[in-house]
């Protein structure tokens, strides 16, 4: 295999292969985590909350399948591999869920909208993307570094399984896979989800898209001989990088998270195309306009913070079972929340 394609190739080629079924699912299973938040609190429906339950079941069960079987050690994850702050978790989430609101949508459903048509995703997409790489390499950095240091780990990593295997002797894999049965029957015990067995069976594509890139750099990173990282996906540095890429790509290897992009958006585009809902779409209302850049900005400085966005913290820490996952996702929430409730009912008193 690289003989024909460099290591680099090889990780773009997974991202792309590995990144197409969550496109696939935003278009055609409506897997959104904003739509999932907006309808349980103001539609009145846990199906697309429980459709998240059942793809990170799927991911920590692969996940953990992966390092029973010796072809992937969580540990050597990002999110395993940086000492947890609890506060950069909660104010990263907040700030990414507030600006999730705003936006409309957070980066991996903007590019999932971008691939039916919607340029105002694209604005989106450019404008959190370029955020970001403003906080992590950019004129904010020195400021992120001294507030919310990233330090690595050592001991015992910051994550559930393995905090549990330690206090009780039992072994990582098997306290991993109990966890991820366990959220994947609790999540699955809807009959109005059973009864819509393509909701489930989309559900189940994004968290197999995640343990496939797992696996996938795992054993690029194992038989290669390049240092490259073992990532999964995410869309808050990796749209930074994606831009980047596209204007030094002939001085900048590429990467993963370019093929993990361009496989979100190919997948979306064929779903819009299968559902007959691929139309071009602008913004014509500037208001609409400024609130989305501001909300995409806030998205990117969030998920910089939080090391992570809903993808990144929501299903590929979640599939190694860090600590920082559930605590973002929490946090994510609530700014989605408030976010919400400004949009649709205003601060203002009642009365």
């Amino acid at each position: 295999m690289f003989e024909m394609l460099s290591e680099h190739h090889l990780m773009a080629l997974i991202g792309l292969v590995s990144g197409v079924p969550l496109g696939l699912a935003a278009r055609l299973g409506r897997f959104c985590t904003l739509g999932a938040i907006e309808d349980l609190l103001y539609g009145g429906s846990d199906l697309r909350m429980r459709m998240w339950g059942v793809a990170i079941g799927i991911a920590i069960l692969g996940s953990f399948g992966l390092m029973m079987a010796g072809m992937f050690d969580p540990a050597h994850s990002y999110y395993l591999s940086i000492r947890w702050m609890p506060i950069a978790s909660i104010v990263g989430g907040l700030l990414f869920g507030y600006g999730m609101a705003l936006a409309g949508n957070c980066g991996f459903g903007a590019i999932a909208r971008l691939g039916g048509g919607d340029l105002r995703s694209f604005v989106i997409v450019l404008v959190m993307g370029v955020s970001t790489w403003i906080v992590l390499a950019g004129p904010l950095a020195p400021l992120r570094a001294a507030v919310f240091p990233q330090v690595q780990t050592s001991g015992v990593p910051p994550a559930i399984a393995h905090r549990i295997a330690a206090l009780t002797g039992a072994a990582p894999a098997v306290v991993g896979l109990a966890m991820g049965a366990a959220l994947l029957g609790v999540s699955l015990a809807s009959r109005r989800l059973l009864a819509t067995p393509a909701r489930i069976f989309w559900a189940a594509m994004v968290g197999l898209g995640v343990v496939l890139a797992w696996a996938g750099t795992a054993w690029v990173a194992r038989t290669g001989f390049e240092p490259l990282p073992v990532v999964s996906h995410s869309f808050a540095a990796p749209l930074g990088d994606t831009i980047l890429w596209w204007m030094t790509g002939s001085v900048r290897p590429i990467s993963f998270a370019v093929g993990s992009v361009a496989g979100v958006w190919c997948g979306a585009f064929i779903g819009s195309l299968v559902k007959g809902h691929f139309r071009w779409e602008a913004c014509e209302d500037p208001r609409e306009l400024r609130r989305q850049i501001v909300g995409a900005a806030l998205m990117g400085v969030g998920a910089v913070i939080a090391m992570g966005c809903t993808i990144g913290q929501g299903l590929s820490a979640f599939s190694v079972l860090a600590f920082s996952a559930p605590v973002t996702m929490a946090a994510i929430f609530a700014g989605a929340a408030l976010g919400l409730r400004q949009l649709i009912v205003g601060f203002a008193p009642a009365g």
